[in-house]
């Protein structure tokens, strides 16, 4: 699938990029669905990979659909081609960020869930640059539009985020656009987040991490908790994921699954 975006710069010129999205895998609910969450890979990962580890979860109400990010030149890697769901330069809360490409993907996410049933909750996660872009998709949610501004109005209802070693973009000015609609701030209010970050993490360092469950909290997302774990690095453990499937379970109302 293909997603046409544009940016207009400061001349009277408007750049196109077309992103191709690649390959989704789909992990089917074993018992009655409930609940549907897009789940989005780290940076060069895939969504069948994932998708492995979603399936052994003890989350029977859930189905997963794990899509795959557009091959494009990262940044970050002196423009080498990645498997990631926006352009990333620098990891910081001063580094610039890929609006176009972050908007394009929250808009194949939410084109995703668009068709789900009306009666099944909806919800976003993911790990790193995944996670990055759940983030970014819980802030259209509040805003009711992408781009900050810019943009077209987001078309889901979201009932859970979830972000795993990832980052908050726009970070400076999330709270000015918040503050700026009540109807945003009561969107903020009531989306619950579940974030997690590894204290040795070294590649999306902790502190980055703890920034931006701050920033989400000052700007309004007041049912929001985050997770520190000692010892963990870039990837996930299993306490970790457990305690994504209790929140997930209490939080979606789903059948099944309870911590002891």
């Amino acid at each position: 699938m293909s997603y046409h975006g544009s940016t207009t710069g400061s001349g009277s010129g408007t750049a196109r990029r077309t992103f191709e999205f690649g390959r989704t895998h789909v992990v089917r609910p074993k018992g009655r669905h409930q609940a549907t969450i897009v789940w989005l890979h780290g940076l060069g990962d895939n969504g069948s990979s994932w998708s492995q580890l979603l399936e052994t979860l003890p989350l029977p109400n859930i189905k997963w659909i794990c899509p795959t990010a557009p091959t494009r030149p990262v940044t970050l890697f002196g423009g080498l081609p990645y498997t990631a769901w926006c352009d990333v330069g620098d990891i910081s809360e001063d580094a610039p960020d890929d609006l176009e490409g972050l908007d394009a993907s929250a808009a194949h996410v939410a084109n995703l869930l668009s068709t789900e049933p009306p009666n099944v909750k909806l919800g976003i996660g993911g790990f790193s640059i995944g996670a990055a872009t759940a983030l970014h998709s819980a802030t259209c949610h509040a805003l009711g539009r992408y781009g900050y501004g810019n943009g077209n109005i987001y078309p889901v209802n979201l009932s859970a985020v979830v972000a795993l070693s990832g980052w908050l973009p726009c970070l400076r000015t999330l709270k000015n656009q918040i503050q700026g609609s009540h109807e945003a701030i009561r969107r903020a209010a009531t989306l619950p987040l579940f974030l997690c970050h590894g204290l040795v993490d070294d590649m999306v360092i902790y502190k980055h991490g703890e920034k931006s469950a701050q920033a989400l909290s000052s700007a309004g997302f007041r049912n929001l908790i985050f997770r520190a774990y000692n010892g963990l690095g870039h990837y996930t453990i299993p306490e970790e994921t457990e305690q994504v499937c209790s929140w997930l379970t209490v939080n979606l109302g789903l059948e099944g699954f309870r911590f002891n």
